[in-house]
């Protein structure tokens, strides 16, 4: 009896299939994605409402199946088109963190000239050149938003006031920024001031920026080294700082395809 790989849902009660493989080899709950279609009546209800696929523990019923089964694939053509279905609609990428820059900082001097305070001079640095390189695909890029900027104004019969917040967008020294765009909101309340009941108007803008980012991170790592010499000491402090790059790179569809349908082979072999 054949152990194929299938499409599936959880069960009504939202457990996993009892009829799946229990083969240390087998996979389940791989390439998870919804059943259903937006602006339909759903034809899968939660908890069932997420396809995915794994390797069931026997062929499919002639006579019957059920409800959390969906179906098998004749080849493995079949289930790479299926995958390709999948991955276009939730965006597949491979993602590949490179190192696309590298720059060292050494800072030496003797250990009174590191202890004073304030500091008299002393310590010199020297930088290397930084290094740069790039990876394979297109820089990744982040899309958010964020609220940079809350004015409240308090206005009374007696008088007024403001307070304002700046939260500005931050980013990886080494990343760059672009799409920036900043959307106004007005919030305009009423109340009455406790125990004189003089009338209040709170004016509430928050200012909302949409931005873009590449995805980079950098990093900075310390060593220190002391060396003594006819008693005095020297001191050095190694400043590494690296920055890692998110590229992207086209899903391999045929590579995943193989991975799947070779667990299967071996499983039935």
């Amino acid at each position: 009896m054949a152990q194929p790989i299938v499409k599936y849902t959880l069960t009504k009660q939202g457990r996993i299939p009892e009829w799946l493989s229990s083969d240390s080899r087998a996979f389940a709950g791989q390439h998870s994605i919804s059943g259903n279609k937006d602006g339909y009546i759903p034809r899968y209800e939660s908890p069932q409402s997420r396809i995915m696929l794994g390797i069931a523990a026997g062929d499919p019923d002639p006579d019957g199946t059920p409800d959390d089964y969906v179906g098998t694939f004749a080849n493995k053509t079949a289930l790479q088109t299926y995958l390709v279905t999948v991955g276009n609609a939730l965006k597949y990428k491979t993602e590949t963190d490179t190192v696309t820059g590298v720059q060292t900082s050494v800072t030496t001097g003797l250990s009174t000239a590191w202890d004073a305070n304030p500091y008299a001079g002393g310590l010199s640095t020297t930088t290397s050149t930084k290094y740069t390189a790039s990876g394979v695909g297109t820089v990744a890029t982040i899309s958010t938003s964020q609220v940079t900027k809350v004015v409240v104004n308090i206005d009374t019969t007696t008088g007024d006031s403001s307070t304002t917040t700046n939260t500005p967008v931050v980013i990886d020294v080494a990343s760059t920024l672009s799409g920036v765009s900043t959307s106004v909101g007005i919030v305009t309340t009423s109340s009455t001031e406790p125990g004189s009941g003089l009338a209040v108007t709170t004016t509430t803008t928050t200012d909302t920026t949409s931005y873009t980012y590449t995805d980079v991170t950098t990093g900075s790592v310390t060593s220190k080294s002391e060396t003594t010499t006819d008693g005095v000491t020297t001191r050095t402090d190694t400043v590494v700082t690296s920055s890692t790059t998110n590229y992207e790179t086209t899903y391999g569809y045929a590579a995943e395809a193989t991975r799947l349908w070779d667990i299967y082979t071996a499983i039935n072999s």
